[in-house]
């Protein structure tokens, strides 16, 4: 039985179809599920945290690799599935709750202590509709976790796989690179869902980095700044930043980006991380 007839196969059982509110497809392409978990790069001595398993499509073959699962899931429904599903299972454990609102660090620190975990990896399939707020969670709050694997809307991930600087690039694009080495995987047509989405998506791959790839007094201030820089982007860097209550006036700005070597015609999507790095050094 393929992935395809075995969601199906399932959804008939427990008659049960795709929650929209949770913006909910399904995942039935054998060829992307193997891909996204040979990409996770997983062994037997992994604890991975999968963010929404739904029908457990992608469980299911975790369980295979990892030393252990733990799987996050919002909805009730796919809760009591999944415990079905894996209950002849040892390595598994789920956890019912709002991943925004789970403390991934105490799990992590938790495997650590009691079953040996020595590599902790982020598998998921995120709903468009809250892809951003959670790659966020994961990457501010550093957690102890080697890499992010994420099937998420093809545009999306064009802005998160950007370099900074780059014309597809926005605000995230920085805070991702700031954070994470970004790679893309593999292209996932809508035709590989069920129900099928209006648009395709991209299976991408983040690896945490150990050191930001620029030296900064202050992060809040960086990120700050690129916030201000992005919010009206057809604005020059100068009248954006002169919003942004970390400066004085336009003069300390110019005087700021003078100092640089930085056209303060110039507009935030035209800088690299280290220009804002600067100037974000450069406040009092």
């Amino acid at each position: 039985m393929n992935i395809y007839e075995e969601t199906k196969f399932i959804m008939k059982k427990y008659g049960i179809s795709a929650n929209k509110s949770l913006g909910q497809n399904f995942l039935v392409d054998d060829e992307v599920v193997s891909k996204i978990v040979e990409s996770a790069d997983i062994s037997k001595e992994d604890l991975v945290i999968e963010i929404g398993p739904g029908l457990g499509t992608l469980t299911n073959e975790l369980l295979k690799k990892a030393k252990k699962v733990i799987a996050i899931e919002l909805d009730n429904t796919m809760i009591e599935i999944l415990q079905d599903r894996f209950s002849l299972y040892n390595n598994i454990e789920i956890i019912n709750q709002d991943i925004l609102k789970v403390d991934l660090n105490e799990i992590i620190k938790k495997e650590k202590e009691e079953n040996g975990i020595k590599h902790t990896k982020i598998v998921a399939n995120l709903p468009y509709y809250i892809t951003t707020p959670i790659i966020m969670k994961l990457l501010e709050e550093k957690g102890e976790f080697e890499s992010i694997t994420v099937m998420i809307q093809k545009e999306v991930a064009e802005r998160l796989c950007e370099t900074p600087g780059g014309k597809l690039g926005g605000a995230i694009t920085y805070s991702v690179y700031y954070y994470s080495e970004a790679q893309k995987v593999l292209e996932v047509p809508h035709t590989s869902f069920i129900p099928e989405p209006e648009v395709d998506s991209e299976v991408i791959n983040l690896k945490i980095r150990k050191k930001p790839p620029v030296e900064i007094n202050d992060e809040k201030k960086l990120f700050k700044i690129i916030k201000y820089a992005f919010m009206q982007r057809r604005k020059t860097l100068l009248n954006a930043l002169s919003q942004c209550e970390l400066f004085k006036g336009k003069d300390e700005i110019k005087d700021i980006l003078n100092d640089l070597n930085i056209n303060e015609k110039v507009r935030g999507e035209e800088l690299t991380l280290q220009d804002f790095a600067n100037i974000a050094n450069k406040i009092l």
